[in-house]
């Protein structure tokens, strides 16, 4: 693992570059501290689908770690395989799952007395998910998960859905069929799309009213 202070303007000021050992290689991750005391816990954000642009800059991974700063959590963004300068090739989801549960294991050994919460947009709310049946975890918290292309299966005690009515990739619908298979609730989001235009105040103050 190496670390090194990354000063892009894209990144927030409490951002710390780092590289963690994956199983493809070593995986570009952000570390995002929090002023909050005490330190509640560590949350992991994972972005969305790199073949649309989706990485850990991402304004919806950004506002949920910021969100979850301010909790009193320590974030990390992890860019999986292939994206930014993260080792590796992308795989459409299935070593992305691999790339994540290292991601955890160095969070959780390095934080060890904390509770982790899991966390991802669109693609990166598949990983997630999938990376939540194999690990404990505090929470789960979907924004707009892809449960259409990929296996997602969830505990609904755990597990905090938000989504868009108006989500034109993955459509409310499909996610509200989806939930009444795993009985779990969904936070609506009217007038809002895929991605949250103008709605990221509004994905801050859901995820804020949490107790988490």
């Amino acid at each position: 693992m190496r670390e090194t202070m990354q000063t892009s303007l894209l990144l927030p000021k409490n951002a710390t570059q780092l590289f963690i050992s994956g199983p493809a290689g070593q995986l570009d991750c952000l570390r995002l501290d929090t002023a909050a005391l005490p330190i509640k816990g560590v949350a992991i954000i994972f972005h969305p689908d790199p073949m649309g642009g989706g990485t850990y800059t991402n304004k919806i991974v950004q506002t949920v770690a910021k969100t979850l700063n301010g909790k009193g959590y320590v974030c990390y963004c992890p860019n999986l395989r292939g994206v930014g300068m993260s080792d590796g090739v992308h795989d459409y989801g299935t070593g992305e799952i691999d790339d994540a549960l290292a991601i955890y294991e160095y969070v959780t050994k390095l934080h060890t007395d904390l509770p982790c919460i899991l966390a991802g947009f669109s693609f990166g709310g598949a990983i997630a998910a999938n990376l939540a049946t194999k690990v404990m975890h505090k929470k789960l918290i979907l924004v707009a998960p892809s449960v259409i292309k990929h296996s997602v299966t969830v505990d609904p005690s755990k597990t905090i859905v938000i989504h868009g009515v108006d989500d034109e990739v993955i459509s409310f619908d499909d996610t509200l069929n989806w939930a009444k298979g795993q009985n779990q609730s969904i936070i609506s989001v009217p007038n809002t799309g895929h991605f949250f235009h103008g709605k990221l105040v509004e994905l801050t103050n859901i995820i804020s009213g949490f107790d988490l």
